[in-house]
């Protein structure tokens, strides 16, 4: 498995698109979907130039923080596999529920150990944007996330529930 992150651009368009399209398909018939990372989901495609200039918080507004995303790209398949959003730093809301990096892998290439990898590549780049502490929470009930997570060496500190749901708390420390 060879995967790498890139950055959103012309180049991998087709791919990006192929992608989105699967997923917003799949999280339109399934509800309960999780829409992680949120990033790729908050404007049309359609229009990629604004897509693609529009995906990184760069000039946040009060109450939100920087932030970069980027997609994971299966080189030896040529595919799109998922993709992360890696805030800067944590205001209050992600200290408690989101966190350093928020993750995905679209549907169609779940349960096939990408989520793993694509954090290990996300904490090499929160390593380039000197975050030495990292954290990462999701649903207890999302135990494959968990299993992503716990993957890369995080540690559980706790749970807390918000909305009635069990939200587990990782932190991981990169040397």
């Amino acid at each position: 498995m060879s995967i790498k992150l890139i950055k959103a651009s012309y180049e991998y368009q087709d791919l990006i698109v192929d992608m989105l399209k699967e997923w917003i398909d799949y999280n339109n018939n399934h509800p309960e979907a999780n829409t992680s990372p949120a990033s790729i989901f908050k404007n049309d495609y359609h229009n990629f130039d604004y897509y693609i200039n529009n995906l990184d918080l760069k000039n946040p507004k009060p109450g939100l923080v920087e932030d970069s995303t980027f997609f994971a790209l299966d080189v030896e398949r040529n595919k799109m596999v998922g993709a992360i959003n890696i805030r800067h730093k944590l205001n209050d809301y992600l200290l408690n529920y989101g966190g350093h990096i928020g993750d995905g892998v679209r549907p169609s290439e779940r349960k096939k150990g990408y989520a793993t990898k694509i954090i290990g590549l996300a904490l090499k780049e929160c390593q380039n944007l000197n975050i030495d502490k990292v954290l990462l929470v999701c649903d207890k009930d999302n135990i494959g996330s968990a299993k992503s997570i716990k993957n890369n060496g995080a540690i559980l500190e706790n749970e807390i529930v918000k909305d009635g749901k069990t939200v587990q708390r990782y932190w991981i420390e990169i040397k």
